[in-house]
């Protein structure tokens, strides 16, 4: 498996990837990210909507009616009436899940509130800036595990410099798919500052479009 130090013919894939598909999902949910109270609960809703068996597409979009609909903050969306949310859910197509997921928006709204004190920058500084503490700390969130955290982590890591990079073993993956060095640091080197989130987002849809690696490698020649 490709490691070590990126070649130009690397460079040039990541830059025809990133055009391709360099948008993270962050952006595709109409987040805003920085490191403000706000826009992290945001985007700890959309890890939680893409924690189920669900498409991504599915879950920005369910994210964007529960933005639209004005619940942007813990306080606001643990008030939200659950009729509402639930509608809400089901507008966006998220409807296997709508009524367990309206529990666990409203749970992440309360522990949001009760240990943070509603800013999750309290979670950067619990987890002493230790990226596996981080993913602790957000497995504690009913129906984020494993993978929510990693998406969390994923599409943070420009908004908190010192995650960068993370890439985790999906967008490794999909780097190995596309013949790039499986190696988060040299990977990282390829991107431009504040691109590395798009980069890491770029990568896990390699593992998801079966026709991407051969686009970007014949475009990259």
């Amino acid at each position: 498996m490709p490691t070590g130090t990126p070649t130009a013919r690397d460079a040039a894939a990541v830059r025809v990837l990133l055009d391709r598909a360099g948008r993270t999902y962050a952006q595709e949910a109409r987040i805003t990210l920085k490191d403000q109270p706000k826009p992290l609960f945001q985007l700890l809703v959309l890890a939680l909507l893409l924690s189920t068996r669900i498409s991504a597409g599915i879950a920005t979009r369910t994210a964007r009616e529960l933005f639209h609909a004005g619940w942007r903050t813990p306080r606001t969306l643990r008030d939200a009436p659950r009729p509402e949310v639930i509608a809400a859910l089901q507008r966006g197509h998220y409807t296997r899940y709508d009524e367990s997921t309206a529990t666990r928006l409203r749970a992440a709204a309360e522990h949001v509130d009760d240990e943070y004190r509603g800013d999750l920058r309290g979670l950067a500084e619990r987890s002493g800036h230790v990226p596996a503490a981080a993913v602790r700390l957000l497995e504690e969130f009913d129906g984020i595990g494993p993978v929510g955290a990693e998406i969390f982590l994923r599409e943070v890591q420009d908004t908190w410099p010192w995650l960068r990079p993370h890439l985790d073993e999906r967008a490794l993956a999909g780097a190995e798919a596309l013949g790039l060095p499986r190696d988060a640091a040299a990977l990282g080197d390829l991107a431009r500052p504040g691109e590395v989130a798009q980069l890491a987002a770029a990568l896990v849809r390699v593992t998801l479009d079966a026709s991407l690696p051969e686009t970007v490698r014949t475009e990259a020649r």
